[in-house]
């Protein structure tokens, strides 16, 4: 997985690096398909913004989120992303598979 980490309007330090390191990581964790990640954070006025952009097979995934404190924006983004990505690790999934067809279900008389 490639990180790509960048701030707007704030000093990116290497504390807040290691913080969304650790965060994506528990994303990777639920889904092995992750190709690149891009994280945006910036400050507007008073309110800390979030926002991620995940790459993964055939879709691109995207949260973001607002607070006072940067951590919390990244928590509740990291949240967001982790929702995301397993409903899409859920839908790529073949659930019918091991069923077999209808008529091998059914009894014959």
């Amino acid at each position: 997985m490639q990180l790509n980490v960048t701030g707007h309007h704030v000093d990116m330090t290497d504390s807040m690096k290691n913080y969304v390191e650790t965060k994506m990581e528990k994303i990777e964790r639920h889904f092995d398909n992750v190709t690149n990640v891009h994280v945006i954070l910036s400050v507007e006025k008073q309110r800390h913004k979030a926002e991620a952009t995940i790459h993964v097979t055939r879709a691109n995934i995207f949260a973001e989120s607002e607070n006072d404190d940067m951590y919390a924006a990244i928590d509740a983004m990291v949240d967001k992303l982790d929702r995301q990505v397993k409903k899409h690790k859920e839908k790529q999934s073949d659930h019918h598979r091991s069923e077999g067809s209808i008529k091998k279900q059914m009894p014959e008389e």
